[in-house]
């Protein structure tokens, strides 16, 4: 397996495979996923477009992250800065990555994947912080907030509801560069 860089075209050529490795990794429904291409295809034209993936021998998309500046008038920026004290808004949004996507294949997970493309992003992230938002779950149970916790993301936020999902999130950051 390797680990490539992307473009938002070269997302955009592999949108139908991106779409897929999300929601194996999330467990959404089709409907769910219907609405997210719209929302990835967009996210590719936003400042400081940043993008990994990782492809198997035969060429096969294992999993994929990206992420992008963040600046008000972004739904979910916006969302975390209403949620946020005057302090806490301005340590972290002020010059921010937000990593939007993160996935690895349900099958593929163990393998270090997950762990070489976050660290390919933030090595790139030319910001001062990094946020992300996952769903809440046991931490010593969860992959996903095992890797965060080790590459040394804190709470920002716990609990915190976004419009339209019933499911709690917790905001996650930390200080860059790393």
């Amino acid at each position: 397996m390797r680990l490539v860089r992307w473009r938002g075209e070269d997302l955009l050529e592999r949108l139908d495979d991106v779409i897929a490795v999300y929601g194996e990794a999330m467990g959404y429904s089709v409907q769910l996923l219907q609405t997210r291409r719209g929302y990835v295809a967009g996210h590719t034209r936003r400042d400081s477009f940043e993008a990994v993936a990782t492809l198997g021998d035969d060429g096969s998309l294992l999993g994929f992250g990206y992420g992008y500046r963040g600046t008000s008038g972004q739904w979910w920026h916006d969302q975390v800065r209403n949620a946020l004290r005057r302090d806490a808004r301005k340590f972290w949004l002020t010059d921010c990555f937000e990593l939007v996507e993160l996935h690895v294949r349900p099958h593929a997970q163990g393998n270090g994947i997950g762990a070489r493309q976050l660290h390919d992003l933030l090595q790139r992230a030319a910001h001062q912080t990094v946020l992300l938002s996952t769903p809440e779950a046991p931490e010593d149970t969860s992959r996903a907030w095992r890797l965060y916790r080790r590459f040394g993301f804190v709470d920002v936020l716990r609990h915190f509801n976004f419009p339209g999902d019933d499911r709690p999130f917790a905001v996650l950051g930390r200080r860059l560069p790393l």
